[in-house]
């Protein structure tokens, strides 16, 4: 024999639930997961190697970092890597050469964060005129 139900409860619509409570919006629902693709990487990649230079090279605090995807022309040695503007202060990284001519074999995450990581550390070693091994904590 079927149970009946005794309450009178009123049924609630469909944007209730079993609480009585509203549904959620989308505002209030847990955030999405970080992305991670290429770029994102090569862009923290960048960050932190800048991070770590502007605090080791006092020259270094007012420079501007910048990513580009390609530089506009070749220049002698070929592709450049990056790019300086001594005048206005500004180094041009350009992430498809840094990222994509590595030496065959050699294009996984591992080699390719260190590419990004050496492009930018002889990209401010020639805005300092110095070598870049010279970057490092009692160096200079």
């Amino acid at each position: 024999m079927p149970r009946r139900r005794t309450s009178a409860a009123p049924r609630r619509g469909a944007r209730h639930g079993r609480h009585g409570r509203l549904g959620r919006s989308e505002v209030v629902r847990p955030p999405l997961p970080p992305l991670d693709g290429r770029i994102d990487r090569f862009d923290a990649t960048i960050g932190s190697a800048v991070e770590f230079l502007r605090s080791t090279w006092p020259e270094l605090q007012e420079v501007r970092f910048e990513i580009g995807g390609l530089p506009a022309t070749p220049d002698e040695e070929g592709i450049p890597r990056w790019r300086i503007d001594r005048d206005q202060r500004r180094i041009v990284l350009f992430r498809i050469p840094i990222e994509r001519l590595l030496p065959p074999g050699h294009d996984d995450g591992v080699h390719r964060r260190i590419a990004i990581e050496s492009a930018v550390f002889r990209a401010a070693a020639e805005y300092v005129g110095r070598d870049p091994w010279e970057f490092g904590p009692g160096q200079g």
